[in-house]
């Protein structure tokens, strides 16, 4: 006779896997440390922002004073404006500059393309403390007094580069069958351009766009080096008031920065989504990591 097979649950066997699998459950800790890691402390500046004591860090119960002291106080509305018009303006420089290259790099390949890819990458990881001095050093040589000017052309030259990644990215994944077939049906090549290729990559152009004024928006260093008496952005006021302690009106209008950056943001997968991106090409746009494939 034979013994009896001895039979264990299916269930048991995926449950003890999942307790043996010891390296994803370090790995999963490890990235929930991370994110409370990165935003616990924002989410205690958004809390803080509604302390109605009189000073940030000891709270003495929920209320919006601070907000209305923010949006009272004329140093905070001066600099979040010009934050807003100079993220603005940086905006429409780097699209108008970021675009063209953009579209160099995904039509245009050639031995070109590596060495130009090269200088994009300089400008993304350069730190901002050695752009900073480089911009200063040249806009005092150069005589320009404006600081308008100056953070314009500053915030651009970072925010240009991302656009042209972003737009590279999208017209990289699109084939070019549609702007070949235009050609074979005698459309002018401005006329393809404008009916063919511009509504492809114009998702990408305005996520791209939306980025850039989000990265501008929020931009501390070089906006501390190039800033002149009456053209400070607000990064530089909130960074330069903590110096004389914590208030809640500079946690009030963090959070409403922040507000802002999150809708732009936003707008910006939503863009892309409804181009028909998916979630992982909506990263890989963002991110500029599809360029790779193409010119590697």
């Amino acid at each position: 006779m034979t013994a009896p097979a001895i039979t264990t649950p299916a269930a048991s066997v995926p449950r003890a896997r999942r307790l043996l699998d010891l390296p994803g459950v370090l790995l999963r800790s490890w990235t929930f440390l991370t994110f409370v890691f990165l935003y616990v402390p924002i989410l205690f500046v958004v809390l803080y922002s509604f302390n109605s004591g009189r000073f940030l860090l000891i709270w003495r119960g929920f209320g919006s004073n601070w907000y209305s002291a923010a949006l009272h106080n004329r140093s905070i509305t001066t600099t979040f404006t010009t934050s807003l018009v100079v993220a603005a303006l940086a905006t429409v420089v780097s699209i108008v500059l970021g675009t063209p290259a953009g579209i160099a790099l995904a039509r245009r390949g050639g031995g070109w393309v590596r060495p130009f890819l090269l200088i994009i990458f300089l400008i993304l990881v350069t730190p901002e403390i050695v752009n900073g001095i480089s911009y200063l050093i040249f806009f005092v040589r150069a005589n320009l007094d404006s600081g308008l000017v100056r953070l314009v052309i500053g915030h651009s030259i970072y925010n240009s580069a991302v656009i042209t990644l972003i737009v590279h990215a999208r017209l990289a994944g699109l084939d070019e069958t549609l702007e070949e077939a235009a050609a074979d049906l005698g459309a002018p090549p401005g006329r393809a351009f404008r009916q063919v290729t511009l509504p492809l990559m114009l998702p990408a152009v305005i996520a791209g766009g939306l980025l850039s004024f989000t990265l501008s928006l929020d931009d501390v260093i070089i906006s501390t080096f190039l800033s002149t008496a009456g053209t400070s952005t607000l990064p530089v006021y909130i960074f330069s008031s903590l110096r004389t302690g914590l208030k809640g009106d500079v946690a009030a209008i963090s959070t409403l920065t922040l507000l802002v950056t999150f809708a732009a943001l936003a707008a910006a997968v939503l863009v892309l989504r409804r181009s028909g991106e998916s979630a992982e090409g909506v990263a890989q746009t963002l991110t500029g990591t599809k360029t790779m494939g193409r010119t590697s």
